[in-house]
C-alpha cells in the first residue's frame, strides 16, 4: 500500500482574486468526453505520502501534465516540492508540527508573485478561479488549460476505500460501505482534474493525486469539491487549440497584475 497524506486547508477567497468567468473560452460548451488515455501525465508523489504538501505537489504535477500534452516533460523532484511547500506555507523541514498544509489561493498567489523554482528555471503561473459546482467550467479548464487545480473535502469512506483497493476503485459519493461519507471527515486535499468519460453524474473523472490516477464519478466530485482554479504557465505550451491566447491571455494577465499590485 502507498502512504497518502492530506494537506489542503479550507477554501478562502482573496480580495480581487482572479476569475476566469469573463474569458471567451469559458463561454464554450465543453467537449462531451475528454479521453487522454494515450497520454502519460507524469504524475509524481512529490513527498505527499508523508507530508501534507499536496498544494505544492498539485502545482508541480500541473506543470508536468501540461508538458506531457505538449510531448515533453518538466523535470522536478521531491526536494523541489518540499522547498516550495516550505516557502509557500511556512513549513519547516524536520519540524513535523509545522506541517499544517496550505491554502490553495495563498499558494497560487505566492507562486504567481515569487515563482516555482526548478533547475530549468523559475515558473510563474497565471491563474483564475471558477465556480466549483459549474461542471461545464471544470471540463473546459481541463480541456483548455491541461488540468483543473482542485480542493476537495475527502470523507473517511473515501480514504478507506482507496486504502482497501490501493486506489483501484471508482469513488462514488455514497460509498457508505467504507465508513463515514461526510465530506471533510478525513480532511482536505489538493488534486487535479485531468480527463473525463462524459458529463453525467455517473460518468467518471480522472484525478491526478498521490502519483497516480484516481477515478471518481462526477457525482462524487460534486459532493466533495470546495474550490477550483485554472492555471496557465506562460513558459509552457499546450498542444491543442484551446489554450488561452490573444484577448483571453491578455485579460488573464491583466487580472493577475491587478491582483498582485493590490496584494503587494
Amino acid at each position: 500500500m502507498t502512504g497518502r497524506a492530506l494537506g489542503c486547508l479550507p477554501a478562502r477567497v482573496l480580495p480581487r482574486q482572479p476569475r476566469l468567468a469573463a474569458l471567451r473560452m469559458m463561454a464554450r460548451r465543453a467537449p462531451v468526453c475528454l479521453d487522454r488515455s494515450h497520454v502519460d501525465p507524469g504524475a509524481l508523489m512529490f513527498g505527499n505520502d508523508t507530508l501534507g504538501d499536496c498544494t505544492a505537489a498539485g502545482l508541480l504535477n500541473h506543470m508536468r501534465a501540461v508538458a506531457a500534452l505538449g510531448g515533453w516533460q518538466v523535470q522536478a523532484n521531491t526536494n523541489d516540492a518540499v522547498r516550495f511547500y516550505a516557502e509557500s506555507t511556512g513549513y519547516r523541514p524536520g519540524l513535523p508540527a509545522t506541517d499544517r498544509g496550505g491554502v490553495e489561493v495563498d499558494v497560487l498567489a505566492y507562486a504567481a508573485r515569487i515563482g516555482v523554482q526548478l533547475e530549468s528555471g523559475d515558473y510563474f503561473p497565471l491563474w483564475g478561479s471558477i465556480d466549483p459546482q459549474d461542471r461545464n467550467a471544470l471540463a473546459l479548464v481541463m480541456a483548455g488549460m491541461g488540468a483543473v487545480y482542485l480542493g476537495v473535502q475527502l470523507a473517511q469512506s473515501d480514504m478507506n476505500q482507496i486504502e482497501a483497493t490501493n486506489g483501484a476503485c471508482v469513488l462514488e459519493a455514497d460509498n457508505g460501505a467504507y465508513g463515514d461519507t461526510t465530506p471533510g471527515s478525513a480532511g482536505g486535499h489538493c488534486l487535479l482534474g485531468w480527463s473525463y468519460s462524459g458529463l453525467a453524474d455517473s460518468d467518471t473523472v480522472d484525478l491526478l493525486t498521490w502519483g497516480a490516477i484516481q477515478k471518481v464519478t462526477w457525482g462524487w466530485l460534486k459532493s466533495r469539491v470546495m474550490e477550483a482554479h485554472g492555471l496557465v504557465w506562460p513558459q509552457l505550451t499546450l498542444a491543442n487549440g484551446l489554450y488561452p491566447t490573444g484577448p483571453d491571455l491578455d485579460a488573464l494577465r491583466a487580472q493577475n497584475a491587478e491582483f498582485l499590485n493590490n496584494d503587494a
